[in-house]
């Protein structure tokens, strides 16, 4: 089914050309039209062009037209520019059938999207670090960006760990479901654009963050009356922990979630599919979803999403166990 793809670069400048090359191959093998912004491997210090650029970038993005308008490449570059954002530009594509997808640093435009707007947009894919790959992009990353662009995606699925194979939770239904990464999201808080979100999912993920800087980070949402307000905590990947010889003794990532769930009457749960990994699962920000456990299984849900843009609904749940 193919699909036009409006390709920008609203943060970090895109050093890596080879693979940002080759995602716009790989997403041309797929079948699809991609359209590259004109400022996309601009650079300016560390960004993809100055802040004027990135903006204009985002608008032009919000105009393409295009089925999906996917970021470059994450970095650092949105929150220093969430002032200036034409976020009812934004939500106007959306509403209009163009879907937003990224991760890392666009977790503060999602934020900040969902907060001015209601829109939803998609935690996923990267085009360099996912599509462009060197081992070639991962199987389920493309199966779940197939299921968007075909409009079939219904939800996702995931093994818990062997170690919370005893976890019961009870399920949720018509959640709202909001993260990202956890460094931009506490970078967030006490700001205008923190989604004021009660009784959601909250899913993070972070890379080369130790165990200790997580946890802070957590004590700050969670001492911020964040945590407490959730009806489900889901811990994604969290990449290149670093743990620190003779010095750490134990304390890890595992021990970081111990005392979360010690500390929370909300359930955490572990696993999700989605972070700096290849295998990646795609995830409506803002959407209202339902989850539920057989065993170790989990099932997040939200449904057919465009069942009233396109007049119908389909009967099935879709689900990739992964």
């Amino acid at each position: 089914m193919s699909k036009h793809i409006y390709i920008y670069s609203p943060a970090s400048a895109v050093r890596d050309k080879a693979a940002f090359r080759r995602g716009v191959k790989r997403l041309q093998a797929l079948g699809h039209e991609v359209e590259i912004d004109e400022a996309a491997l601009s650079a300016y210090q560390r960004f993809a062009g100055d802040d004027a650029t990135r903006l204009a970038a985002i608008s032009r993005a919000a105009a393409s037209g295009a089925d999906v308008a996917l970021i470059a490449r994450g970095g650092y570059g949105l929150t220093r520019i969430l002032d200036a954002i034409p976020y009812k530009a934004v939500a106007k594509a959306i509403g209009k059938g163009t879907e937003f997808v990224g991760c890392s640093d666009f977790t503060a435009l999602q934020s900040a999207l969902l907060v001015k707007t209601g829109a939803v947009s998609w935690s996923g894919p990267a085009l360099g670090e996912d599509f462009g790959a060197e081992a070639g992009p991962d199987d389920i990353m493309e199966a779940c960006f197939d299921d968007l662009v075909s409009g079939q995606g219904e939800g996702t699925g995931w093994r818990m760990p062997v170690r919370d194979a005893d976890l019961k939770f009870k399920p949720v239904q018509d959640a709202v479901l909001w993260g990202g990464n956890l460094c931009v999201l506490a970078s967030l808080l006490g700001t205008p654009y923190f989604p004021a979100v009660d009784k959601g999912v909250l899913f993070i993920e972070d890379t080369n963050e130790h165990p200790y800087r997580i946890e802070r980070m957590l004590d700050q949402l969670k001492m911020a009356g964040v945590l407490a307000r959730q009806r489900a905590i889901v811990f994604g990947q969290f990449t290149g922990i670093r743990k620190v010889p003779g010095y750490d003794r134990g304390f890890g990532l595992d021990t970081v979630i111990d005392r979360l769930r010690a500390s929370l009457k909300v359930p955490v749960l572990a696993g999700l599919p989605f972070g700096h990994v290849p295998t990646k699962v795609l995830l409506p920000v803002g959407a209202k979803v339902s989850m539920a456990a057989e065993g170790r299984d989990v099932f997040l849900v939200w449904g057919h999403l465009h069942a009233s843009a396109h007049g119908h609904h389909h009967e099935h749940d879709h689900h990739h166990a992964h």
